[in-house]
């Protein structure tokens, strides 16, 4: 296994792929470097000596300045150097894509189902949506009645334990308790719902929907209106309290507005005669919606039907170099195939702007990402914040000490291949190929955000270990390196460390991707967020989140 990577010709430091001491001795060409402080791996240190304001390049682009006068083999830290990125302009070139080879895929299909609008979706739900927080209580009264019900509740294990444990106190035995060991999930029997094609009943509680702005509240049903109108949605089921500012007609605007074709149920507290008549009638017709959601059946679907969200959390110095430009190689695979991708986390692309305008299809799509970035950052700076902010604690602790930095990984996600089309928040993917959306870098209003747009399988890269998911979408999760997937096998899916040992190749890897999404696409896999009922949702209020 190689020690250190530099990541592109021009870059002035190398990545440690594993924990370098001081004084360690690295040949570099034709010349050795010899290491003045120990450089974790994930981390960088420097090539050549810099004076202050110097750039530090990274993937080819500048990542940051220096802040004093820095010394060949010296770590870069959060201490000598801050963020800096190149500035960016109108499209001014066009960027040669050169398609990798699909002639093994070109056949394959997925087994998804049909909506009637043409999408196919790769999973079956019912959603029960709330349009304010008011409602909040009431959607957990039917999600409760129905998850028990009809089976789809998750494993109720840790009553369970805690059934064990208030019994051996009653007993006095405080001796079992310090040696009890529960049995695993993954051990015990399966249920079996009611309905064998439906995926499950899925409830999107969030705290919006008034108190906050009218442009709030329209996001708010904009955003639920793509996933009623989401392939992996059968129908859904509405609870509305009447006074709010979401109001219905907002919600039936934003679903005219997508040409959507789903059955609702519409319920409205305070033209109900009464809280429990409402929530019976809720209750039995959307049993009744069931019912007729359950004759749908998976059939064959070409990969052209999929779209899918790259996303990525907890990231560290390793996501850059293995896991994201696998998943980016992934993407260049179903867009060659005719299939759509999704690139978001706006913050995250601060640095390597110019590359992604550049490969901007015409200069209108391309001028709408400008215009994007730069209200964005505008609006982040007038209340005092700006990407430089971006990365956490855990980012800075594994190597991601500049919002560039984490930057120029992060777009590797977003592959090679040319951008057909530039989103705003919660408008609608439709456009075959790699799409951009604006969202922040917050994993899960980001993934809301993708889902929302119409991502019906999400790739997650993670180099800390986060255990994101998604209500109706199934969300892969891909580790970076090796240690996290041996030490946190129940949320990841995939072990992308192969490309840091030299084993494999991001191609390689990259194929086996494409495999994984036809295969959770089909129903074939259920991913660990499935499994671990990981049903993220948080809608974003736009210039509060970064």
């Amino acid at each position: 296994m190689n020690t250190f990577l530099q990541i592109h010709p021009l870059d002035n430091v190398l990545v440690a792929l594993q924990d370098l001491e001081q004084g360690t001795q690295i040949s570099f060409e034709g010349a050795t470097i010899s290491l003045l402080q120990k450089v974790p791996a994930k981390h960088k240190f420097l090539v050549q000596p810099l004076q202050p304001g110097d750039a530090i390049r990274m993937y080819g682009v500048t990542v940051g300045k220096t802040l004093r006068a820095l010394s060949t083999g010296e770590l870069i830290t959060t201490e000598n150097i801050q963020h800096d990125a190149n500035a960016f302009h109108e499209k001014d070139s066009n960027t040669q894509w050169q398609a990798p080879d699909i002639s093994k895929w070109q056949t394959r299909t997925f087994q998804g189902y049909t909506r009637p609008d043409g999408q196919a979706g790769t999973r079956n739900y019912w959603l029960v949506i709330p349009l304010v927080f008011c409602e909040n209580r009431n959607v957990q009264v039917i999600k409760t009645a129905f998850e028990k019900g009809l089976g789809f509740a998750p494993e109720e294990i840790y009553n369970e334990q805690v059934n064990d444990l208030v019994n051996f106190y009653k007993n006095n035995n405080l001796e079992a308790i310090r040696n009890y060991a529960p049995v695993p999930p993954a051990a015990r029997p399966k249920r079996h719902p009611l309905f064998a094609n439906i995926d499950g009943i899925k409830f999107l509680s969030h705290e919006g929907g008034c108190g906050g702005t009218r442009q709030d509240a329209e996001a708010l049903c904009a955003l639920l209106a793509g996933y009623i109108h989401h392939p992996n949605v059968a129908g859904a089921t509405i609870l509305s309290l009447g006074c709010q500012h979401a109001q219905v007609s907002l919600l039936q605007a934003a679903l005219d507005k997508l040409h959507a074709q789903k059955p609702l149920l519409i319920f409205e507290q305070q033209r109900s005669q009464s809280e429990f008549h409402m929530l019976s009638q809720a209750i039995r017709d959307t049993f009744l919606a069931l019912v007729e959601a359950n004759k749908l059946e998976r059939t064959p679907q070409p990969l052209s039907k999929l779209t899918v969200g790259l996303e990525c959390g907890g990231s560290d110095g390793f996501s850059g170099i293995s896991a994201n430009p696998a998943v980016g190689h992934a993407s260049d695979l179903l867009v060659a195939l005719g299939g759509k991708s999704i690139l978001s986390e706006f913050p995250e692309l601060c640095g390597v702007e110019q590359e992604l305008i550049n490969r901007c299809v015409n200069s209108e799509v391309a001028g709408k990402f400008i215009r994007l970035m730069r209200t964005y950052e505008a609006a982040a700076k007038q209340v005092g914040s700006g990407f430089d902010m971006n990365p956490s604690p855990g980012n800075i602790r594994d190597g991601l000490i500049t919002d560039a930095i984490k930057s120029a990984g992060a777009a590797k996600k977003g592959g090679t291949s040319p951008i057909t089309a530039v989103l705003d928040y919660t408008e609608y993917a439709t456009q075959p190929g790699l799409n951009l959306l604006c969202t922040p870098g917050n994993d899960v209003e980001s993934t809301s955000a993708e889902v929302g747009s119409g991502a019906n399988v999400v790739l997650f890269t993670t180099g800390l270990g986060t255990p994101t998911g998604n209500p109706i979408a199934p969300v892969i999760k891909l580790a970076t390196n090796t240690r996290l997937a041996t030490r946190m096998p129940d949320i990841i899916d995939i072990d992308t460390g192969s490309i840091i040992s030299g084993q494999r190749t991001i191609p390689q890897v990259g194929e086996d991707i494409l495999e994984w999404i036809i295969r959770t696409a089909s129903g074939e896999v259920q991913t660990k967020a499935e499994q671990l009922h990981q049903d993220d949702f948080i809608p974003w209020k736009r210039g509060v989140s970064l």
